[in-house]
């Protein structure tokens, strides 16, 4: 299901999208770059803010298309690291969570594609919620601002691994992307948006040939195959030697090294034999593997790996000549970590809500 059109108005629009809508209109090719940077550089909540638009066209762009922002329904803030997860309310009033991971030097901004998820992964909240609708590209570019002005920083990076699966709604997330990167609007390097898939073979293909130096992982959670097909259901159309060797077409394609994320499970994906055929799927490869201590998830018996499994996981692939890593936990006490999000409230106690900035 896509985005509501008539609801979201420009903010459905890609800048290609939008350049064909104001050429209709008459207006020179230089008001799309001044639209832009209102939009997203600016965050404008109405078209009397683009003073720098002559009124007629401000009033025909008022008649013809919405200008919507999301509200801030509620707002989580970790004890621990001050990671921050917001629920937001669109213009059709679906709720959609994103993220904001700080350290002293960066600020991460973790963004969903879609509201829900189709994929059904067996360890995630978000799968266990459904699929509801794609988000536009307005919507997630919307997401990386709100984040970016509750903190009152720039946004150094930007993941595409919230809710959703960003290659179901390729189209939208590029056109997204494009605005993130765009010196009209946030004028984030192509090099730090990175884009999280399943694995869907067709979009890695895609993304390869696209001319930004956009970033890529793949949520890989098992080399084996009957271990994949079980943690992730939607993608058994996509066979563990497809997949490698789309992986290995993307690095001589682009140069670029991909991440394998790779959330560990106790008794599941971590043993001896899972470990043995993820060094078999990654040896040779350029790519680095994010080994990720799987979440508590309400309702889900999945737990865990220990540390040490982890920490012998990371050794292992090390000694074979395979870049890993454990990744930090962040936001965990929030359900804000990696496949906790499902569009729902949490404690009271680590809330306040608001307009979006």
């Amino acid at each position: 299901m896509a985005w509501p059109k008539d609801a979201l108005g420009i903010k459905g629009l890609g800048r290609t999208e939008l350049d064909e809508v104001l050429r209709g209109l008459g207006a020179p090719r230089y008001r799309t770059a001044q639209i832009v940077r209102w939009l997203y550089g600016r965050g404008a909540r109405s078209y009397e803010e683009m003073t720098d638009l002559p009124a007629g066209l401000r009033a025909t762009l008022a008649g013809l298309l919405a200008l919507p922002a999301p509200t801030v329904v509620q707002r989580q803030v970790s004890r621990l690291d001050d990671t921050r997860k917001y629920l937001l309310r669109l213009a059709d009033g679906e709720l959609v969570e994103v993220v904001g991971l700080p350290t002293a030097d960066h600020l991460t901004v973790c963004f969903s594609t879609q509201v829900g998820c189709a994929m059904g992964c067996a360890f995630c909240a978000t799968g266990a919620s459904g699929y509801v609708r794609d988000l536009a590209p307005g919507e997630m570019v919307d997401q990386v601002r709100v984040v970016a002005e509750d903190y009152g920083r720039r946004v150094s990076n930007v993941v595409a691994m919230g809710q959703g699966e960003p290659f179901a709604n390729y189209d939208a997330v590029l056109a997204g992307l494009r605005f993130l990167n765009d010196a009209d609007a946030l004028g984030i390097g192509a090099r730090h948006l990175t884009v999280s898939t399943c694995g869907l073979v067709s979009g890695i293909r895609r993304f390869a040939e696209e001319p930004e130096q956009f970033t890529l992982a793949v949520s890989l959670h098992s080399a084996i195959q009957t271990t994949r097909d079980r943690l992730m259901p939607a993608v058994r159309g996509f066979p563990l030697p497809q997949l490698r060797t789309a992986l290995v077409d993307y690095g001589t394609k682009t140069g670029r090294r991909p991440s394998l994320e790779y959330a560990l499970i106790d008794g599941v994906n971590d043993t001896d034999a899972e470990l043995s055929a993820l060094g078999d799927f990654a040896r040779g490869m350029l790519v680095h593997v994010n080994l990720i201590p799987a979440n508590p998830v309400e309702g889900l018996s999945f737990e865990r790996s220990s540390g040490h499994r982890a920490r012998l996981f990371e050794a292992r692939l090390a000694q074979a000549g395979i870049e890993a890593s454990v990744r930090a936990e962040r936001g965990a006490d929030i359900d804000a970590a990696c496949g906790q999000l499902r569009q729902r409230t949490g404690s009271a106690a680590q809330v306040s809500e608001s307009d979006a900035p």
